[in-house]
């Protein structure tokens, strides 16, 4: 595989949701199948920094730092000696055009761009994203180093995904790899969210205005490689 983007992901909040995986069959890309935890399907709303940016170990002006926020999914992809995890998108939110650009057509990936903030300190992380009058805010308060979570805990379920799947047109699916080391979390205290899920994430989502997380985790991130996609359907 051909690695296509380096960067550092940085403080990661991750809100996660239980829902019913029926929500989620439609947008299952072939050749994959939910993955759940103890049972339990999760969606994970994802705020965090993008850092020292490269595409193709190119630096590109304007559009190495900046912030994401993806409405995300796991799946996995089971070979014959092998159990790949991963990841697929409902959405993924940028705050440059040519970034979102790059991703649909280079990974065929749901990105849009919308105006966005944010606020980091050692004691607390907020993103914002807006667009028209849909306004969003996802914060925590950021407390002590709780390591890296134990082995099939639900903190490692959720941020130890390597693989990422995208659903294309005629039933194809594309895979692609993505590499780090093993996440530090970070406590989290009042979580804040406020997000309108309908306006932003599609009337489905909707519910998820009014019901609370199963979990926030607050991870310290690293620096990451993205592999070029290879179509597996």
């Amino acid at each position: 595989m051909r690695r296509f983007l380096t960067a550092k992901w940085q403080d990661l909040i991750m809100a996660n949701y239980e829902v019913d995986p029926v929500l989620l069959a439609d947008r299952v890309p072939s050749g994959t199948q939910i993955d759940l935890h103890e049972g339990k399907c999760f969606v994970s709303l994802v705020g965090f920094m993008f850092l020292d940016t490269r595409v193709m170990d190119f630096l590109v002006p304007f559009h190495v730092n900046f912030e994401e926020v993806n409405l995300r999914f796991y799946v996995r992809r089971e070979l014959e000696n092998e159990v790949r995890r991963g990841v697929v998108f409902v959405k993924e939110i940028v705050p440059r055009m040519a970034i979102a650009a790059v991703a649909r057509s280079v990974y065929g990936e749901p990105y849009e761009r919308w105006n966005m903030s944010h606020f980091r300190d050692d004691e607390h992380v907020r993103y914002s994203w807006q667009k028209g009058s849909c306004e969003n805010t996802i914060s925590v308060e950021r407390g002590e180093s709780l390591g890296v979570p134990t082995e099939n805990s639900h903190g490692e379920f959720i941020i130890e995904h390597y693989w990422g799947y995208t659903k294309r047109t005629g039933g194809r699916t594309d895979e692609y790899k993505v590499e780090h080391p093993k996440w530090e979390l970070f406590s989290t205290g009042e979580p804040h969210i406020d997000v309108d899920f309908g306006a932003t994430y599609g009337s489905e989502f909707e519910f998820l205005n009014t019901e609370s997380p199963y979990s926030v985790l607050l991870a310290k991130g690293s620096d990451i490689a993205v592999y070029k996609g290879e179509k597996i359907v």
